[in-house]
């Protein structure tokens, strides 16, 4: 990380580490095994963490940004978070679609043409960021970026990549000394 000891981003990374990484053997969303898991609720259910996380990624928000969107359930905490702060409106996007009710995969007023900025907790292979940034373009949204507040670094940015989607991490594994 290039800060300075110290700096409120290094301070950040310390207690984001501190309050949700967990040691031990977990299967990730992927299928794959690791030797550490980071707990998306334990940094979205702590509202002064929380509130730290969104301060932090609000330079990564780009100015002509119509929406934030997040991902249902993990990242709406993070998206409702970024817009309160922003003023910009929020949508859910949904991993399965409800037989009930409006029966969308987008939830919130979206326009043709809308510029999103998709908001996802963890990224490891990409594979929930690219089937949201799916929904949203097939919706009429124009995708402007995926921010995530961890990159596992394990494919998930070069997988967005390949899909024309451009992925900015607040921290990435390496950053956070989670090892590989």
């Amino acid at each position: 990380m290039s800060v300075g000891a110290g700096s409120e981003r290094e301070v950040l990374a310390r207690d984001l580490v501190a309050a949700a990484v967990l040691r031990g053997t977990f299967t990730l969303r992927s299928g794959e095994l690791s030797d550490y898991y980071i707990d998306k609720y334990r940094l979205t259910t702590d509202p002064a963490l929380l509130a730290r996380i969104v301060d932090a990624l609000l330079p990564f928000i780009p100015p002509h940004t119509d929406r934030i969107a997040g991902t249902a359930v993990g990242a709406v905490p993070l998206s409702t978070a970024l817009s309160l702060r922003t003023g910009l409106p929020a949508l859910i996007v949904r991993a399965d679609i409800k037989a009930h009710g409006t029966a969308k995969g987008v939830e919130g007023y979206l326009a043709s043409g809308d510029r999103v900025v998709l908001i996802e907790d963890i990224v490891t292979s990409g594979g929930a960021a690219l089937a949201a940034a799916g929904a949203l373009s097939e919706a009429g949204a124009h995708v402007l970026r995926v921010l995530c507040v961890v990159d596992r670094q394990q494919g998930g940015a070069e997988a967005l990549a390949d899909a024309g989607v451009r992925l900015e991490a607040l921290f990435t594994r390496s950053q956070l000394s989670l090892g590989g």
